[in-house]
């Protein structure tokens, strides 16, 4: 498993690198303050952790999936559990939340 932090756009090696772990999909934490995610780890939780040690704050980071195929995002994450952040679920319920996720996935993995 290798979890690698993308601050700015991914090359096909380092998506092919974090597709290693899964096959299809990437997990990935986004840290929306900084612009920045982990991806490739088993959990959310590795990618999280990445992100930790490299000086991002937990309440800046987010869990969600990418799927490279078709572009989706899935905003499911045991990371995202976070009452004191007033998510109870494990999907990210403010809309802002996910649009900022999706820009950095979109920016950073993605086509934009």
């Amino acid at each position: 498993m290798t979890v690698l932090i993308i601050r700015e756009k991914a090359t096909k090696e380092q998506i092919q690198k974090m597709l290693e772990t899964l096959g299809n999909y990437i997990k990935v934490a986004v840290d929306i303050s900084k612009g920045v995610l982990a991806g490739g780890g088993i959990l959310h939780a590795d990618c999280e952790s990445v992100l930790i040690q490299d000086g991002s704050k937990q309440e800046d980071i987010w869990g969600a999936d990418w799927f490279p195929e078709n572009g989706k995002i899935r905003f499911e994450a045991m990371i995202n559990i976070a009452p004191r952040r007033k998510n109870r679920s494990m999907e990210i319920q403010d809309q802002t939340i996910r649009n900022k996720v999706v820009d950095v996935i979109q920016t950073l993995l993605g086509d934009k």
